[in-house]
């Protein structure tokens, strides 16, 4: 039986237990005797793949390349991976370029088919660095079957750094937020932004994004979240909202139900 994790409460205070305890509930399920037969197939057969078609066509390799990335939805959407990843990321006009969700791009990027003769599946440490974020990804996965707002608090831990760490302008680090749809939920939530605030227009959205996130931490730019301290209290204030929004939520439920009954 596969380790599951533990987490005895929501909210902040499950959020603190959860962390005190990751390193040592993370090293569990990574133990777990599926994840090794799964990440084992896949080190030992990756550096044979040549092509996008050669990848999507193992349905076990395919699984742990999507799920690295949180893309494990895809699965059976074999067509549509092999055209992101044969298309690349150095032509504007590719697929993943004009994908909203960047965690498509990353996948192409990372593969490389479309960008290079050699794909960097003939890299000898390839395997290796899918086969870890593959890990990562599935603990947070089973984090959230039992509290998805934890899953969401892993993942913004760390691809938020990731994303502040990068070389580029303040807006295309704010648009790398924007398109990363779990990351996004934290901000939106965090910043108790209202449901249909995605259709706005693009570049105000970029505006309330950049002001709502000033108001609340003194800073309206993604870099700030290179100081762990500042990517914490995006969490906090991410797990606090998120756990006023469903203590409203049930309560309105429990009201609607006593009348019903009333009645």
């Amino acid at each position: 039986m596969s380790f599951q994790p533990i987490l005895p409460m929501g909210g902040l205070a499950g959020w603190a237990f959860l962390k005190r305890t990751q390193d040592s509930q993370e090293t569990a399920f990574k133990a777990s005797p599926q994840l090794n037969r799964d990440t084992d197939y896949f080190k030992d057969n990756i550096g044979n793949i040549s092509s996008a078609e050669d990848l999507v066509s193992d349905h076990r390799l395919l699984k742990v390349a999507l799920g690295a990335f949180g893309l494990s939805a895809d699965i059976d959407s074999q067509f549509f991976v092999r055209k992101v990843l044969e298309e690349g990321t150095l032509a504007e006009d590719s697929l993943a370029n004009r994908m909203t969700d960047s965690r498509y791009k990353e996948l192409s990027a990372a593969f490389g088919f479309g960008d290079f003769d050699t794909p960097r599946t003939k890299i000898s440490d390839f395997g290796d660095k899918i086969v870890e974020a593959y890990q990562t990804r599935s603990f947070e996965v089973s984090v959230g079957q039992q509290d998805d707002s934890m899953r969401l608090a892993l993942n913004a831990e760390r691809e938020l750094a990731k994303i502040a760490q990068k070389d580029l302008s303040d807006d295309a680090k704010w648009y790398l937020v924007m398109g990363d749809g779990p990351l996004r939920e934290v901000f939106e939530t965090a910043l108790g932004l209202p449901t249909g605030f995605g259709q706005l227009d693009i570049d105000q959205q970029l505006e309330v994004f950049r002001d709502k996130t000033s108001s609340f931490m003194g800073n309206g730019e993604v870099d700030q979240f290179t100081d762990p301290e500042n990517v914490a209290s995006l969490i906090e204030r991410y797990l606090l909202m998120s756990q006023i929004s469903n203590s409203a939520s049930t309560s309105s439920a429990q009201i609607a139900l006593t009348l019903l009954q009333g009645g």
